[in-house]
């Protein structure tokens, strides 16, 4: 029992990211769409490009680097 309590602590106080909000999938939605590149969507969102990546490939978007855009 004490480990089981001990883990629920250790978990509420590791960092969390917030998670997304439907205004912010919405919006990924829409950078997508206007064809902008990965830096433009962290720069925009605030979000680090790993999360990016994650929450697009999620909602079935394609978000392109400027290194490999064309």
């Amino acid at each position: 029992m004490a480990a089981l309590s001990y883990q629920s602590e250790d978990l509420d106080t590791m960092a969390r990211t917030p998670r997304w909000s439907f205004k912010e999938d919405r919006k990924l939605m829409e950078l997508a769409r206007a064809s902008k590149s990965l830096e433009d969507v962290v720069r925009v969102t605030g979000r680090s490009p790993d999360r990016i990546k994650k929450m697009a490939m999620r909602l079935g978007l394609s978000i392109k680097s400027r290194s490999t855009k064309r």
